[in-house]
């Protein structure tokens, strides 16, 4: 199986409280409205969105890659709301060796209602049932005690740290490792809880290691907007 075999068409999923579906261009305003809040951007690999244009550079890099038949993430709708609240799906995948990594953002207004758990482990069963995946992985920063949680619910389990594994807006960072495996994942098949700790905080988890995340892509398009104004 290639990439292109899943990604080139890449199918909505759907939750009891979700819709994850392809990013459009008119998503830019929904996402840009929680893209820009520095508190969920604040232990991720990618900066507050300082614009609509960078918004609107992450999704053209996203649809770029729908288009190529790349790995993308799904943009995450709230079913009641009819509304674009994060994105969730897969910023790495080895199809020979069955092995992805995971990552996952929403709306700081949603987060404590579950609603995370719910999406990443709709991305995980499509890993494990479509992509075949045999191993699908999770990281995160030490300090995103949160997020660790939120591996754990899927049922991922804490491997150990890649000490400063990434350059992270700044020094290198270390990173928590977490993964399920597919038996585990058969064996344990997890239901998706309605609610989950109201102290529970979930940003975008996961750093991609083969190159730029969309949203770092949309955050360097930002700054080079702003050199340019400023050079008029």
């Amino acid at each position: 199986m290639e990439v292109a075999d899943v990604f080139g068409d890449l199918p909505p999923l759907e939750t009891e409280r979700l819709l994850l579906r392809r990013l459009a261009v008119d998503d830019v305003l929904d996402l840009h409205a929680y893209a820009c809040d520095p508190e969920v951007a604040r232990l991720t690999t990618w900066e507050p969105h300082a614009s609509t244009e960078a918004s609107r550079a992450f999704i053209n890099a996203v649809l770029a890659k729908y288009a190529a038949g790349d790995i993308a993430p799904w943009g995450i709708v709230l079913k009641a709301e009819g509304r674009l609240v994060g994105t969730s799906g897969f910023v790495y995948w080895n199809p020979q060796h069955g092995r992805a990594e995971v990552g996952c953002a929403l709306a700081r207004r949603l987060w404590g209602r579950g609603l995370m758990t719910e999406a990443v482990r709709r991305a995980c069963a499509f890993g494990f049932e479509v992509m075949g995946c045999n191993r699908i992985e999770a990281l995160c920063l030490p300090e995103n005690v949160a997020s660790a949680r939120l591996m754990e619910k899927v049922g991922m389990r804490f491997e150990g740290v890649l000490r400063e594994c990434a350059w992270t807006r700044g020094p290198y960072r270390d990173r928590r490792l977490y993964s399920v495996l597919r038996r585990q994942w058969r064996a344990e098949a997890p239901s998706t809880p309605r609610q989950e700790e109201a102290t529970t905080h979930v940003a975008a988890s996961s750093i991609t290691l083969t190159g730029p995340h969309p949203h770092r892509i949309a955050a360097m398009a930002s700054r080079r907007a702003t050199r340019s104004a400023s050079s008029l």
